[in-house]
Order: C-alpha cells, then structure tokens, then sequence
C-alpha cells in the first residue's frame, strides 16, 4: 500500500475520550439554550465553543457553531419571528471559533478577543441590515440590540469561563 493511503490506527481508549467529551459538551451546548435567560446560556455556549475548539479542534468548533441557535428557537429564547436569522447567527459562531482557533496560537486572550469582536460586529451589522429591511424600526432595534451588546458580553464571559475550565484541566 503507498504511503499516502496508509491510515494510522488511533487506540481505543484515545477514542473512547473524544466521543466522550464531544457528547459532554454536546449535551451542554443542547441544554443551555433551554435556560431563559440569555446572560446565562449565551456565555455557557461561548464557553462550549471555545472548549470544544481547543480539545476537539476546529472542525468540531464548527460543527458545534450549528446547535446553539436551533436550541435557542426550540428553547424559546429566539422569537419564531427571528428564525430568518438563525443562519446569521450560526455563521457568527463560526466566525468566533474560527478567529479564535487561529489566533489563540499567539495567545489565547487575543483569539478570544479579536473573536468576540469580529462576531459582535458581524452579528450587529446583519441584524440591523436584515430587520431595517424586512420589519419596522421598533422590532429592528430591539433585535439589533439582542444581537449585539448581549452578544459581545455573551462571548467574553464565555471566553473567562472556557479559559479558566481549560486552565484547570491545563489544557492550555
């Protein structure tokens, strides 16, 4: 068999620990949307995000980045007349865990942060675009505001929790 097609076995047990811990975190990015209150859940999904990006690596950040929203509807934490916006909001996790896996090889605060930032404005700006376009002021700046200061605050929070849950388990 050439060398490019050769596939290294990975042990059980090494296994065993990836399922295990993607299901942990799984489980709570799938139940925390389900707490009411968007100053607790938001940042317990950041924390998830940036969790699952360091342990499990990027492409389980992203696929992470797909539940939170669908939970928040299910939850009832996003009104059904924002469902248009939940790919914006997917995207913007993404957009958070992408910038964060690149940039906290430098240093994790700055992954966090310029991550946090970048998916504040992305988030602020469609909102605005999407709700001035399709409904009245009043809604747009309300939703507006949901998916901005609420959101910064959501992923820097999260972002003090993921470090210190990483730090204890010296993961990073």
């Amino acid at each position: 068999m050439p060398m490019s097609e050769q596939v290294e076995a990975v042990p059980k047990e090494k296994t065993i620990y990836v399922v295990g811990v993607f299901l942990f975190l799984l489980g709570g990015v799938m139940l925390a949307p389900l707490f009411p209150n968007q100053f607790i859940s938001g940042p317990i999904v950041n924390a998830i995000l940036l969790i699952v990006t360091v342990i499990l690596g990027l492409r389980s950040g992203i696929l992470m980045s797909f539940l939170p929203s669908v939970m928040a509807l299910v939850g009832g934490l996003l009104p059904a007349i924002f469902i248009p916006f939940i790919p914006f909001i997917m995207a913007g996790n993404i957009i958070f865990v992408t910038i964060f896996h690149y940039l906290r090889q430098k240093n994790f605060w700055l992954g966090a942060g310029a991550g946090s930032v970048v998916k504040f404005i992305f988030l602020y700006i469609s909102s605005k675009i999407m709700f001035d376009y399709f409904t009245g002021q009043t809604l747009a700046g309300a939703f507006a505001l949901m998916m901005s200061w609420n959101q910064l605050y959501s992923a820097a929070v999260g972002s003090l929790i993921a470090f210190l849950f990483l730090k204890t388990i010296k993961r990073i």
